[in-house]
């Protein structure tokens, strides 16, 4: 039975992720910020296979680094890791950005994932084998107005991915890069201070991508036959032409 360790897995694409690996024979170490969720979500997925939760701010290296530590040594096994956990902040340009929004968008989105895979990577190079999944997004790959400290943490997390590529596959570990386009979940919610009128407009008029679309598609790279690594993967719901256009009825 393989384990599979999941950031921001109490919401979205991660509880998604894990409650479709929980039902197809992973055991799971499930992360978040949030202790209710967090064993609500554990005791939902206790009922497919065996949880563990790790209750932990990935944006602060101390407190991931004790988190790790409560791991039992049957637990410290792991073999895929998805780094799901990030976020978005405020919608302003850079002169009316706020530095805390910035602050959470770089320190989530690009010093967490570094966080966490420092921590775990050693493990997967000492067996010679793993998978690391990791959520970026097609803001990625065409800078908007208005979201650029977004964006160019994404970029980062596209740079880490080919970064990881190179110095992992001579130890067997795959990297998968996946970029989603529009999924609806509290994303909008979370980068408009829960403004949920102007949240629920970003998913009018089309249908957004859905949490288990990109779940789906975690589960068949890490699925693939030894031979076969997905590097890179961009999903766009079919209304989506890039980034910033979206056909609306």
């Amino acid at each position: 039975m393989r384990t599979a360790f999941i950031t921001g897995a109490t919401s979205g694409i991660g509880k998604a992720t894990a409650t479709l690996l929980a039902k197809n024979g992973f055991r799971l170490i499930i992360c978040g910020r949030r202790t209710e969720a967090l064993e609500h979500t554990k005791a939902e997925l206790s009922a497919f296979t065996e949880i563990f939760s790790l209750n932990f701010d990935q944006r602060y290296f101390e407190e991931t680094e004790n988190a790790f530590k409560t791991l039992p040594e049957n637990w410290k096994n792991i073999d895929v890791l998805i780094n799901n956990a990030g976020n978005a902040h405020g919608l302003d340009s850079l002169a009316d950005g706020r530095i805390e929004d910035w602050d959470a968008m770089i320190d989530g989105n690009v010093k967490g994932i570094l966080y966490v895979s420092k921590l775990i990577i050693p493990g997967m190079k000492e067996k010679n084998s793993g998978h690391i999944v990791n959520i970026s997004s097609v803001a990625a790959r065409q800078t908007y107005a208005n979201g650029v400290v977004y964006c160019a943490s994404k970029r980062a997390v596209d740079v880490i991915s080919d970064g990881m590529r190179l110095e992992l596959t001579e130890f067997g570990i795959k990297v998968t890069n996946i970029q989603p386009g529009l999924v609806e979940t509290d994303f909008s919610s979370v980068r408009f201070k829960g403004d949920e009128e102007r949240a629920k407009m970003v998913y009018e008029g089309y249908k957004a991508l859905e949490p288990e679309d990109i779940a789906d598609t975690i589960y068949y790279c890490i699925n693939a036959p030894k031979h076969v690594a997905i590097s890179d993967l961009t999903i766009y719901p079919s209304a989506q032409s890039e980034p910033r256009t979206v056909y609306k009825k």
